[in-house]
């Protein structure tokens, strides 16, 4: 393996694996004596947890759809191109030298997608809890969803983002940088997301110590996102084990890990800040219709001529 892949790999494994677990040690270690006291906490909000379920199905398929969707639309525009889009991946007919730059127009549509919703979420953050869980997972699936392409395209050609390196020329210290870079930025983003979802905290109580900020970030960011993989897979079969189930497995553990394990020490915002959830009619409405999309507009396949 050559030395940038190798630099790229190792740094994968800490940020992704070493850097969660020894917060969350250390988390562990610093509030154990605190622990052992009652906590403050409210009952567990399960419609809380369900309505951030449903919209992390959604925000993910979401995310997904647009990545595919500009990774079709720029080769329909380029002659000897021949797309199709599908529910879980695009095929292209046809040969031409900008196909292999083109690869890279899905990961760069998503990241400016998180963008967007970022600046949303920091400039004017959305006072129903429903739209901001909406907004914070957007923001979330946009750069766990492109970054990791990223660090992974470094190391392989054969990847989206790998190929459209390979077409620039990218030299291997150029790719290690990137991929570094990368890196660096996703557990910023995914403990920069915390202090929002805390806000939706009815009770001051359920955010003023270590322990409550984690508890309640298990229930409205790692609970939701383990109930919502076998909603994210529903969405992508029939396929390969990669494009239904690794894809949205690896970015539950690459983002959520972090959040989980930084909970204990984020500033907390102020309970509250947000209007209760009060029903999860419109994200479980709103997911049925694009379930739908998928399976019977998309997975038959859309021809770009």
């Amino acid at each position: 393996m050559p030395q940038n892949s190798r630099v790229a790999v190792v740094a994968s494994l800490l940020v992704t694996i070493g850097g969660p677990v020894f917060l969350g040690l250390v988390g562990v270690i610093r509030h154990r004596a605190a622990a052992s006291e009652a906590p403050h906490t409210s009952a567990w909000n399960w419609r809380l947890t369900l309505n951030s379920a449903l919209l992390y199905a959604l925000a993910f398929s979401l995310i997904f759809f647009i990545q595919e969707l500009f990774l079709v639309l720029p080769k329909s525009l380029t002659p000897g191109l021949r797309p199709t889009l599908f529910h879980n991946n695009h095929l292209w007919d046809g040969d031409n030298p900008l196909a292999n730059l083109l690869q890279g127009t899905g990961a760069l549509s998503i990241l400016v997608t998180a963008t967007v919703f970022a600046f949303w979420l920091k400039r004017r953050p959305p006072q129903a809890a429903t739209l901001r869980l909406f907004v914070i997972w957007m923001a979330f699936h946009g750069f766990l969803q492109s970054l990791p392409q990223v660090v992974i395209g470094a190391v392989l050609p054969q990847n989206d983002v790998g190929m459209a390196m390979e077409y620039l020329h990218l030299s291997p210290a150029v790719k290690t940088v990137a991929a570094l870079v990368a890196l660096a930025a996703i557990p910023i983003i995914a403990i920069g997301l915390i202090p929002p979802l805390l806000e939706l905290a009815p009770n001051p109580g359920d955010i003023d110590s270590p322990g409550n900020r984690t508890r309640f970030i298990a229930q409205v960011a790692t609970v939701p996102a383990l109930i919502a993989i076998p909603l994210i897979v529903l969405f992508r079969v029939p396929g390969t084990i990669d494009q239904v189930v690794i894809v949205p497995i690896a970015v539950m553990i690459v983002g959520i890990s972090w959040m989980q394990a930084a909970a204990w020490r984020a500033t907390s915002g102020r309970s509250g800040a947000s209007r209760p959830v009060r029903s999860i009619r419109y994200p479980l409405i709103l997911l049925i219709l694009l379930f739908l999309v998928f399976q019977l507009v998309l997975r038959p396949g859309i021809a770009f001529f």
